[in-house]
C-alpha cells in the first residue's frame, strides 16, 4: 500500500520506438487535495478508484490504495469529478529491473510528458535512458492532480 515512485520529465520521443506497450487513460479526482486525493481512472477498457495520501518529505512514498472497479462505474464517476479531467497515452518501457511508465498528456496539457519508475525501496539506483531528463520528484507541479487544475499550457 506504500508507493515508492521517482518522477522525470522526458527530453526525447526516444521512448516510442522502445515501448512494449501504450493504453489511453482518461481521469478526474473527486478530491485533489494533496492530503488524500481521490481519483478515478479509466485505462483502457477498465475503471479504477485510487486513493492516495500526502508525500513524504521527499516526494518519494506515500500511502496508495487502488481498487478496479466496473467501466460504467468509472464513467458515471468520471462525470462528478473536479473540473480539469486529464487526458494522456502511457507508454511502457523495459529499463534494466524497472518497467517506466511515460505519459504524454493530451488537451490542455498537451506538451507535457513525464516518466514513473516505481522502486522496491527509496534508494534503489534505476538504469537511466537517454531520454529521461530532470528528476521532478517532489515537485506538486508535476502532480496529475496539480496539473488537472492547473494546465501545462497555461505555464
Amino acid at each position: 500500500m506504500i508507493e515508492i515512485e521517482r518522477k522525470y520529465l522526458v527530453t526525447s520521443l526516444d521512448f516510442k520506438k522502445e515501448a512494449f506497450a501504450q493504453n489511453h487513460i482518461a481521469q478526474g479526482y473527486l478530491n485533489s487535495n494533496p492530503e488524500r486525493t481521490v481519483r478515478i481512472r479509466i485505462k483502457g477498457d477498465k475503471g479504477y478508484l485510487t486513493i492516495k495520501g500526502i508525500g513524504n518529505e521527499s516526494g518519494t512514498s506515500r500511502l496508495e490504495w487502488e481498487q478496479e472497479i466496473a467501466l460504467e462505474d468509472a464513467k458515471k464517476l468520471l462525470a462528478l469529478c473536479e473540473k480539469g479531467v486529464i487526458e494522456k497515452t502511457r507508454y511502457e518501457v523495459k529499463s534494466g529491473n524497472h518497467v517506466i511508465e511515460i505519459d504524454e498528456f493530451h488537451g490542455e496539457n498537451e506538451g507535457l510528458f513525464m516518466a514513473e519508475i516505481e522502486l522496491k525501496n527509496e534508494h534503489e539506483t534505476i538504469e537511466k535512458p537517454t531520454w529521461l531528463g530532470k528528476e521532478v520528484t517532489g515537485d506538486q507541479r508535476y502532480y496529475n492532480s496539480y496539473i488537472s487544475l492547473n494546465p501545462f499550457k497555461n505555464w
